[in-house]
């Protein structure tokens, strides 16, 4: 099994300063740290592979930041352990696995989802869209409908751009948010379809130069 690689076309979702790494395939435990193995000792073998693959980018991408054998815990919500001044967020899907790194002088916030294409069924759409996005992927071409539900269930979206490989969306919060007092909302991002998945991303920039 191959190491995760730097992504230009994924780092491209986040304002300048973060770093996206990507592995197209299963990860490989045996690369896992033994402190980041212990947190999948009991799993089955499809989820080691998974939390390796995540690991193994999320690896690739600190060591960009000089960051080399940083062992990526877990904390009790569930949430990657990452370097005390360094923010993260790591994905993984069937045989597809993405970290986006960046400080957290330069950014606050950040957050990468991927998704399949097609795997968010029609039956569940009103569970997880609001009307109005419902409304807007029934206006779609029936065959443009799935990648946008799709997209949707990453984010949970208002698509300001559609109909190319990528663009940008706007999150509405439904809700109150602790950054609000800090970020202008909606809050922006960006997406790319690429092969058979979507993957979005957000970063919340602090308004210094980096990258």
């Amino acid at each position: 099994m191959s190491s995760a690689t730097l992504s230009a076309q994924l780092g491209g979702l986040f304002p300048p300063g973060a770093v996206v790494a990507e592995l197209c395939e299963p990860g490989d435990p045996e690369l896992l740290l033994p402190a980041e193995a212990i947190q999948v000792a009991r799993a089955v073998p499809k989820r080691v592979r998974e939390f390796a693959a995540g690991r193994l980018c999320a690896r690739r991408a600190l060591a960009e930041f000089g960051i080399a054998g940083f062992a990526i815990g877990v904390a009790a919500d569930r949430q990657p352990i990452w370097p005390p001044h360094m923010i993260g967020s790591i994905t993984h899907t069937a045989d597809f696995a993405a970290a986006a790194v960046a400080e957290r002088i330069c950014m606050p916030a950040i957050g990468i989802d991927s998704e399949i294409v097609g795997h968010v069924n029609a039956e569940i759409w009103p569970a997880i869209c609001i009307p109005s996005e419902t409304a807007w992927i029934r206006s779609l071409p029936a065959s443009e409908q799935a990648a946008a539900v799709t997209l949707i269930f990453s984010v949970r979206v208002e698509a300001a751009q559609w109909g190319a490989t990528a663009g940008a969306f706007r999150i509405h919060p439904m809700r109150r948010l602790s950054l609000a007092a800090q970020f202008s909302l909606p809050v922006e991002g960006r997406y790319r379809f690429h092969a058979e998945f979507v993957t979005a991303g957000v970063g919340l920039s602090a308004g210094v130069t980096c990258g």
